[in-house]
């Protein structure tokens, strides 16, 4: 009989392949003295395991430094092309499908608008699968070293009963209409490629909690300032999830009690302040070719001294700024990162005005100890924080390629054992 909890060989092997490979993957390229430095393995174990990870092709050598004395020191670093990754960003205006290899290499990209349909469900999965299949074919990557595929979607993500690659997950969207959509399902009819699905704003806050401007913080708030308003919260390196996944819906905390009603419905919610949609309601104009353009086209009337846009993109930073100082008083963080397509274009106009409001909204000391910067992985960043969903499950795998829908054994019937 096995003990519980306790670890057996393969637990042990696949925790230091694990081991090697996220180290070779964020610090890379790594010698495999350094390796044993960073790990604490001993130099057998790198030895054994980095031998592994060659014969599997998972790793490679790429090049060597002189060392003290003795022979130069050989490094390593993960096989870029060894497999491929896929990023999905269900967003307001269209949907984005790019295909990526292990360094982040964006390799091909998919993007189609949404109809007029918007957000019809049976719409956003066709056009998923429609740029999952133009991606693989322009490139012509094999599916079977295609990790999975992660989605980034507006809203609520309750996810299946085993893990994220489960087709059971569930979406449920107020802002677009999508109640308890089985999203996970509706994609597997047409695809046996790995689903892993999640919030958009925590997708972008994984991406730059891992690559861009969190790295190297424990406690972290990354904003998504889009069409809409979200967040995820970084608490000791995790993100937090509450008890339903619901956690940094931040666009929806109030900011006006009976104020302008939100696309969830309720009134005053933050989001209906200071999202793209709103931003352009509140000015009054409609410039033709969508809210990319049409914010494009109020920022530029706030440079040139139009007074309504000044106003209001004025009143938009102390709203954010009031509402960032909400985070600092809640949660503590280290840094808050504002991200987000409308985040990074109205950003750096915004920027001293949201510090400033924050700085007056917060308590002093936890203010004192935060600071505000932009994202720096560009508006694109929720469709690789997407992409990071596989990378994630295939590092704490120790680089086991997950199997097809059609190689996963059938799920028992409700209620079997």
């Amino acid at each position: 009989m096995t003990v519980r909890g306790k670890k057996t060989v393969r637990d042990l092997r696949r925790g230091s392949r694990s081991a090697l490979l996220r180290r070779l993957y964020f610090d890379g390229p790594l010698s495999r003295q350094e390796l044993g430095a960073v790990t604490g393995l001993s130099a057998g174990s790198i030895s054994n395991v980095t031998g592994e990870l060659l014969t599997d092709g998972l790793i490679e050598e790429c090049g060597s430094v002189e060392s003290d004395g003795g022979r130069p020191r050989i490094l390593l670093r993960v096989a870029a092309r060894r497999a491929f990754l896929v990023g999905v960003d269900v967003g307001e205006t269209q949907v984005r499908v790019a295909l990526f290899d292990l360094a982040r290499t964006e390799l091909a990209a998919s993007d189609r608008p949404l109809s007029d349909q918007g957000h019809d469900v049976d719409h956003v999965v066709e056009l998923i699968l429609a740029g999952l299949a133009e991606v693989l074919e322009r490139t012509g990557a094999d599916p079977a070293a295609v990790l999975g595929v992660g989605i980034g979607v507006p809203g609520i993500v309750e996810q299946g009963d085993s893990d994220r690659v489960d087709p059971g997950v569930v979406v449920h969207g107020q802002t677009v209409g999508w109640d308890a959509v089985p999203l996970g399902r509706l994609l597997r009819a047409g695809t046996d490629l790995p689903l892993f699905v999640d919030n958009g704003a925590k997708t972008l806050g994984q991406a730059e909690m891992w690559f861009g401007a969190g790295r190297g913080v424990r406690h972290a708030v990354v904003a998504l300032f889009g069409s809409g308003v979200g967040a995820c919260v970084i608490a000791d390196g995790a993100r937090f999830r509450g008890a339903t996944s619901s956690a940094g819906e931040w666009g929806h905390t109030k900011v006006h009690v009976g104020g302008r009603r939100c696309r969830c419905g309720a009134r005053g919610c933050l989001e209906a302040y200071v999202g793209a949609e709103a931003l352009l309601e509140r000015w009054g104009a409609a410039p033709p070719g969508g809210e990319k353009a049409g914010l494009a086209a109020l920022l530029a009337a706030a440079e040139a001294g139009e007074p309504a846009a000044v106003g209001l993109l004025a009143e938009a930073a102390e709203y954010l700024g009031a509402a960032i100082a909400d985070l600092v008083n809640l949660f503590n963080p280290e840094r808050i990162v504002i991200g987000g397509w409308a985040g990074l274009l109205l950003g750096p106009r915004l920027l001293p005005g949201i510090r400033a409001a924050a700085t007056e909204y917060a308590l002093r000391f936890p203010r004192e100890q935060t600071s505000i910067v932009l994202g720096t992985l560009g508006p694109e960043a929720v469709t690789v924080g997407a992409a990071t969903l596989p990378l994630s499950d295939f590092l704490d795998s120790g680089g086991e390629f997950p199997r097809r829908a059609a190689e996963r054994p059938a799920a028992l019937p409700s209620g079997g054992r």
